[in-house]
């Protein structure tokens, strides 16, 4: 339950719109709907300020679809196929596919153009697919991302030109594969929190994206966090927490 929903039912309580059983019967709900395939957190944007997101990966088409269908207020699902669209579009007519991001939304993301923001940076060109769901999920979540795709150490001065964006974003998520140390190199240069974000990307020695998480825990540089390998989202979320207590 949305906290403008609520609020809208205390009015129409207090004003005698609606009973108490009426009332009752809608807050029974407010914990969590169960829908059989899955039990919906209907009690988070109230908690926590975001809404639930849903996992697509691992879920068959149907059960992407009707978990989508369910859910009220903002909804988002993450690593999703083309196949799972089509499922929700099926439900969902408005839903809207972010094919780089293997995002759906129930409306289309309107970016921010002003305003704090987050700097998502890549080291490579390989890391954007990553990058792209960390700052998408940001702006959906209504928050600005700044976007700076191939700025990594083997070309150190490519980063360098944009110090003066970095340095006015309050967090940084920096996405990087191989040898990982972007995150290092940028958190030795600025004040914010810096969102390490390691990817598969790289040869056999780079192990899937393990190489680049070590060194990113192993950072000597202090204020850089460090989220699962790929996992833009995670990443993305974490800086529209942090955007959002900057609005406080």
């Amino acid at each position: 339950m949305q906290k403008e929903k609520l609020n809208e039912l205390l009015r129409k309580y207090k004003a005698g719109k609606i009973s108490e059983p009426e009332v009752l019967k809608t807050l029974a709900a407010l914990p969590y709907q169960d829908i059989g395939i899955a039990n919906i957190d209907t009690h988070r944007t109230l908690r926590r300020g975001l809404p639930e997101v849903i996992f697509c990966q691992g879920k068959t088409p149907a059960q992407a679809a009707l978990i989508f269908q369910k859910m009220q207020g903002l909804v988002m699902a993450t690593r999703a196929d083309a196949v799972h669209y089509k499922a929700v579009k099926k439900l969902c007519p408005a839903a809207v596919y972010h094919s780089r991001a293997r995002i759906i939304t129930n409306a289309r993301v309107k970016p921010k153009k002003s305003g704090d923001y987050a700097a998502v940076i890549t080291a490579g060109t390989s890391d954007i697919l990553v990058a792209e769901e960390a700052a998408l999920t940001a702006e959906i979540f209504g928050f600005r991302a700044v976007r700076m795709w191939d700025v990594g150490v083997a070309g150190l001065h490519r980063l360098l030109d944009k110090i003066d964006i970095l340095r006015e974003a309050k967090v940084i998520v920096a996405v990087a594969g191989m040898e990982g140390a972007l995150p290092s190199v940028v958190g030795g240069l600025v004040a914010c929190p810096v969102i390490a974000v390691p990817t598969s990307v790289g040869y056999g020695a780079s192990f899937g994206g393990i190489t680049a998480l070590l060194a990113m825990l192993n950072s000597c540089s202090p204020g850089v966090s460090v989220v699962n390998i790929d996992n833009g989202f995670g990443a993305g979320y974490l800086a529209a927490t942090i955007l959002k207590g900057c609005k406080k």
